[in-house]
């Protein structure tokens, strides 16, 4: 009786334990942490200025998408295979920006919103994926410039629109 247990106690683990060695656990364990942690930076900022899709929704989308990536590589697919993966990340991702993609008729004019949060749950997909195929420099850098964009972008928009402004009230009392 005891030898039975013990068998069907080696079948579990042999069945479940798909991470192999502490070299594979930690490798796994640290590119899922590097695109939630990446992925909730870029929601947090977008959580900061209330838009709807925020630190979670982000920490997700990384997170699937390093996982998407992952686990066929660790399963040995080639390349081309991978490509398809990949391809079936973007395609996924866009439905779920689309889902954040609003129109609306503001001040008679139409008024689409959401764009931008459909363009960040899509950056953060790719970044994920970097994460996720262990480009962890690229996952960061990108993470940084989506920052920068996300950041001082609006900033330098607002900037040349002031000058937009004085200019055309300078034409006008002339």
């Amino acid at each position: 009786m005891d030898a039975w247990w013990h068998q069907v106690w080696l079948t579990l683990v042999a069945e479940f334990a798909d991470l192999n060695d502490a070299k594979q656990l930690t490798q796994v364990t640290i590119r899922l942490l590097m695109a939630a942690l990446l992925g909730g930076i870029l929601g947090f900022e977008r959580e900061m200025k209330g838009k709807a899709a925020g630190v979670r929704t982000h920490m997700l989308v990384a997170m699937g998408a390093a996982l998407f990536v992952l686990v066929p590589r660790m399963a040995g697919v080639d390349d081309a295979a991978l490509s398809r993966v990949v391809q079936g990340i973007v395609a996924g991702i866009g439905f779920l920006g689309a889902g954040t993609i609003l129109k609306g008729h503001h001040q008679q004019l139409d008024h689409v919103k959401g764009l931008t949060t459909a363009a960040g749950l899509w950056m953060t997909a790719a970044i994920g994926v970097a994460a996720g195929i262990g480009r962890e420099a690229t996952a960061v850098i990108s993470t940084l410039l989506a920052l920068l964009v996300l950041g001082v972008m609006p900033w330098v928009v607002d900037r040349f629109e002031k000058d937009d402004e004085g200019e055309n009230q300078e034409g006008r009392k002339h």
